[in-house]
C-alpha cells in the first residue's frame, strides 16, 4: 500500500473527458441538429441542470427515480435531483411557464444529463442529449412528425442507412393485466418476453386463459412493419390493445408515406426503456454498430396532457456521422498581417497568432502558415525572389566626326 496521491486525471466510473477534436465535432453535430429542428418549428427551450426533487421527480419524471442523483441545497434545506432525463422538465415547463401557449406545443433542447448507472452496453452515466417534444398533440400523425423529424436531423448531418424500431411498450403490460395471472406467472411471462424467449412463452402461455394465449403469436409478429402489422391484424386482441394496433398501423403509414426509403420494423412485444411511454415508441438505429443513435415515444405530459417526442443522443450521433474534414489551422507569425489573417478567418481557417519567436508552427499542430497574405500548407517551400533578367548594357553610338561647312571661295575684287 503506498501514499501516493491519486492521479489527478482519474474521473468517477462511467464519466469520462471528451477531447479535441471530437469535443468540438460533437459540439458541431449538436448545432445543426438543433437547426432542422428550428426549421421544422421547434422552439428551443433551456431548463437548469438541478431542480427541487418534488418537481423534477413528479409526473413522468417518477420513472427515472432510481437514475437521479439527489443532494441538499445549501440555500433552501431542500432536496434537489440532477436530471437524469430532459423529456420531464420539458413536461413541466409546457404544464406551467408555456401553459398559456396554444397547442400543440414545439419544442427543442439540448443539453447533458447525468445518471446513476449506465446500461450494461453503453456504462457512460453522462450523456448528451437533443430533442424534441411535441405537447397537446394527440394524433398518430404527430407520432409519425417526431420521428420523421429526427430521421430528418440524422440525415442532415450526415448518418445513412438509418432503421426506425416501432415497438408498443404497453402492448405487453395491458396483455398481462387483461389475463388476470397471479403475479409469479405473469413476473415469468414478462421476462421470458423480454429476452423474447418464444419456447419459455409457448409453456408459460398455454394455460393462462385466451388472452396471455395470443403472447406467442405477438413476439413472433415482430419484423418489417408491413409483415408485422399484417400479422397484428391476425391476432384475437382485447378492445383496448386492438385499438393500440390500429394506431401503431396508422403511425407507420404516415412514416411510410413521407419517408419511402427509410427501413422500418416493428416490434409489438417489446417493451424495455422509460416507463412513461403509453403508445408507440421509437428507436433510430444507425449503420454497424453505431448502437441507437435516438429513442422516444408517445406519454402523457403533466396533467395527463398528450404528448409525444424524441431524444438524440449526440454521442452515438458523431460516431455514426461520416467524417468530416477537420477546419484547417493557420499559424501567424510575429508581425503578420492582421488584415490578411481577419480575412481567411472569413474562409474558414482557426488562426493561431505566436506569442513568441521560439513558437513553431507545427508543434501547435497548424496545417498551415501565412506568408505574406497567403496561407501556405506546412512543408511547402517557400518561394523563391523573381528573378529578373539582367539588363544589356546600353550601347552608345559612335560620334561622327563634325562638319565643317565647305568654305566658299574667296573672290577677289578687280
Amino acid at each position: 500500500m503506498t501514499d501516493d496521491p491519486p492521479n489527478p486525471a482519474l474521473l468517477p466510473a462511467g464519466l469520462m473527458d471528451l477531447l479535441p477534436p471530437a469535443a468540438e465535432r460533437e459540439a458541431a453535430l449538436v448545432e445543426a441538429l438543433m437547426a432542422v429542428f428550428a426549421d421544422h418549428g421547434y422552439e428551443r427551450v433551456k431548463p437548469p441542470l438541478l431542480e427541487f426533487e418534488d418537481s423534477l421527480l413528479g409526473g413522468n419524471g417518477a420513472a427515472v427515480a432510481e437514475q437521479t442523483f439527489r443532494l441538499m441545497d445549501p440555500v433552501s434545506q431542500r432536496m434537489m435531483g440532477l436530471r437524469a432525463d430532459t423529456t420531464p422538465q420539458i413536461a413541466r415547463i409546457a404544464a406551467t411557464r408555456l401553459g398559456l401557449q396554444a397547442r400543440p406545443l414545439r419544442l427543442s433542447y439540448a443539453g447533458q444529463v447525468l445518471r446513476v448507472r449506465g446500461p450494461e452496453l453503453a456504462p457512460g452515466r453522462q450523456v448528451a442529449q437533443a430533442g424534441i417534444e411535441l405537447i397537446g398533440g394527440a394524433s398518430p400523425e404527430a407520432d409519425a412528425e417526431v420521428a420523421l423529424v429526427a430521421v430528418a436531423a440524422l440525415a442532415a448531418v450526415g448518418v445513412a442507412g438509418l432503421s426506425l424500431d416501432v415497438t408498443l411498450p404497453s402492448m405487453t403490460r395491458l396483455l398481462l393485466d387483461e389475463a388476470g395471472l397471479e403475479p409469479g406467472l405473469a413476473s415469468r411471462l414478462a421476462r421470458a418476453l423480454d429476452r423474447k424467449d418464444a419456447a419459455a412463452v409457448a409453456v408459460l402461455a398455454r394455460d393462462a386463459g385466451p388472452v396471455a394465449a395470443v403472447l406467442p403469436a405477438l413476439l413472433a409478429a415482430a419484423g418489417p412493419a408491413v409483415a408485422a402489422l399484417a400479422g397484428l391484424r391476425g391476432l384475437d386482441l382485447p378492445p383496448a390493445a386492438r385499438v393500440m394496433a390500429q394506431n401503431a398501423a396508422t403511425v407507420v403509414e404516415a412514416i411510410q408515406a413521407a419517408a419511402a426509403g427509410l427501413s422500418v420494423t416493428l416490434d409489438p412485444a417489446e417493451y424495455r426503456g422509460f416507463r412513461y411511454h403509453v403508445g408507440v415508441a421509437f428507436t433510430i438505429y444507425g449503420p454497424g454498430r453505431t448502437g441507437e443513435l435516438a429513442r422516444g415515444g408517445r406519454y402523457m405530459s403533466n396533467h395527463d396532457e398528450p404528448a409525444t417526442g424524441m431524444t438524440l443522443y449526440p454521442d452515438a450521433v458523431r460516431r455514426a456521422a461520416q467524417p468530416s474534414a477537420r477546419r484547417p489551422r493557420l499559424f501567424l507569425p510575429i508581425g503578420h498581417n492582421r488584415a490578411a489573417a481577419a480575412a481567411l478567418r472569413g474562409q474558414g481557417y482557426a488562426t493561431v497568432a505566436a506569442l513568441s519567436a521560439t513558437d513553431q508552427a507545427g508543434a501547435l499542430r497548424c496545417s498551415h502558415e501565412l506568408r505574406g497574405a497567403e496561407a501556405v500548407p506546412l512543408g511547402e517551400p517557400a518561394a523563391e525572389p523573381r528573378k529578373e533578367p539582367a539588363a544589356e548594357p546600353r550601347k552608345e553610338l559612335a560620334a561622327e566626326p563634325r562638319k565643317e561647312p565647305a568654305a566658299e571661295p574667296r573672290k577677289e575684287n578687280n
